[in-house]
């Protein structure tokens, strides 16, 4: 009997029902937001560290590939089973273990859906601050895979801002409890740190120790519409520079001010970019903080108008354009190559002005918007999927679009990792020599190279 059907007649014993074989379940599996398919050999359905680390050892010892997987959500393939192998689902690892109020933190398990999280923990008026677009339905265990983001990081920062401690399931199965509660802890290297946005190709994360934030008393929400990218672009740095750290600093560009208008026939001017600032915290830090902004948006010529929601409904109409702006991008073409690079706040005009030039030289549409506060910009580069020229120039242009970022000192990714989609460009950005440096890392925690292959080439 060969290696692979011994592991899998043991997983078949050990899990029943848990273990799926089915054809279906394979298509379910083999899939993420890429769209790419490269179905897994077997799907593991874990409900506890015991169970992962059983299936890492015997993974292990016979060399069989296994993949971690929350709900698929991830833009760069990285919960995909390029080799085959074992699927390595956490979904059903999705509880709260342990809520310390005293301490502010909270201990999960990796298959919690961040929304459930949120919802946990509001009754008793904290929340967590990290919130992908994915929020409602990507697990914590891939939030942290990732390091994600999303609108909340100007003011709250990034998820490894907001892990203090980790279990991690090693390719041998080996069980490991990384980090504490404690606020001050230098004794050795940070390995928190180190898993957070590492793909799951260096541990399996089963639980998660993370910290919380009471709700802030008070928010609002404000509308600045420009002629000029540019100026918008200046207006991220002036604000900050005017003492006002903002919960979000969100961008949309004129090419998606048109999509949204003629999708939707939302009442929008012909501008060149938007700009949507949240503040939070006391109401008196709100009401100073939106009146600084406002001032700053008087003195400002390029600015069309200003607009401070009164409510919550007017808040929702403001962040309307920006929420829109991925369901209405199939008017335009349905192909869709969708990145997340991330410059130096400085440089996000520079950068806009390079799309436009690179959306010109190949013909296709180029739609950005995304994190102004943080520098990361969505490029969606649309082309027919059915024309092999326009997918051609598409890929061509999506390089020159890296090529460019990484000029100015930006990266390939903020959010969504490298998985297997930006593997030819990690070395063009870090260097050879910072490359094997990651490589020899990959082999003193993964030393059979079984955890996640592809996604870090030995």
């Amino acid at each position: 009997m060969k290696a692979k059907e011994k592991v899998y007649k043991a997983l078949k014993k050990r899990f029943k029902d848990r273990c799926l074989t089915d054809r279906l379940s394979l298509v379910q599996y083999s899939y993420d937001a890429t769209q790419m398919m490269f179905p897994p050999d077997m799907v593991i359905l874990t409900e506890n560290t015991e169970e992962v680390s059983y299936v890492m050892e015997i993974a292990n010892r016979f060399r069989v590939p296994v993949v971690p997987r929350g709900w698929g959500s991830g833009f760069t393939g990285g919960a995909l089973n390029v080799n085959g192998g074992i699927c390595l689902s956490l979904e059903k690892m999705d509880k709260v273990l342990e809520l310390d109020l005293d301490n502010l933190m909270v201990w999960v398990q990796a298959g919690m859906v961040n929304y459930d999280l949120q919802e946990h923990v509001k009754p008793y008026g904290l929340f967590f601050p990290p919130d992908p677009s994915s929020w409602k339905f990507s697990t914590i265990g891939g939030n942290i895979a990732e390091n994600a983001g999303g609108p909340r990081a100007v003011k709250y920062g990034v998820m490894k801002d907001w892990v203090k401690g980790l279990e991690i399931v090693l390719a041998d199965g080996s069980v490991l409890n990384i980090g504490s509660k404690n606020i001050k802890d230098v004794a050795g290297y940070d390995l928190v740190d180190l898993i957070v946005g590492s793909e799951g190709t260096l541990a399996v994360v089963t639980k998660a120790l993370l910290k919380l934030h009471p709700i802030p008393e008070a928010k609002k929400t404000m509308q600045l519409i420009f002629n000029s990218m540019r100026e918008a672009a200046a207006m991220v740095n002036k604000i900050i520079l005017y003492g006002v750290i903002p919960v979000a600093i969100e961008f949309v560009d004129r090419f998606s001010i048109k999509t949204v208008k003629e999708a939707t026939g939302v009442d929008l001017p012909d501008a060149d970019a938007i700009l949507i600032v949240e503040v939070d915290g006391s109401k008196a830090e709100v009401e100073l903080d939106s009146k600084k902004i406002e001032e700053l948006a008087k003195k400002n010529s390029s600015i069309i108008s200003f607009k401070v929601a009164k409510d919550e409904k007017e808040a929702e109409e403001v962040w309307f354009a920006r929420r829109t702006i991925s369901p209405t991008l199939k008017r335009i073409a349905d192909g869709k190559l969708n990145e997340d690079i991330v410059v130096p706040r400085s440089k996000l005009a520079d950068m806009i002005e390079k799309l436009e030039k690179i959306s010109k030289k190949y013909g296709l549409p180029i739609v950005n918007f995304g994190h102004a506060g943080d520098g990361n910009i969505h490029v969606n580069i649309m082309y027919h999927t059915d024309n092999k020229e326009e997918s051609k120039k598409a890929h061509l242009a999506m390089n020159e679009v890296f090529e460019e970022c990484i000029k100015l000192g930006g990266s390939i990714t903020g959010e969504h990792g490298v998985g297997i989609t930006k593997q030819d460009f990690l070395e063009k950005q870090l260097g050879t020599r910072q490359v094997e440096l990651l490589k020899s890392i990959k082999r003193a925690f993964d030393p059979n190279n079984i955890l996640n292959p592809n996604k870090m080439r030995l």
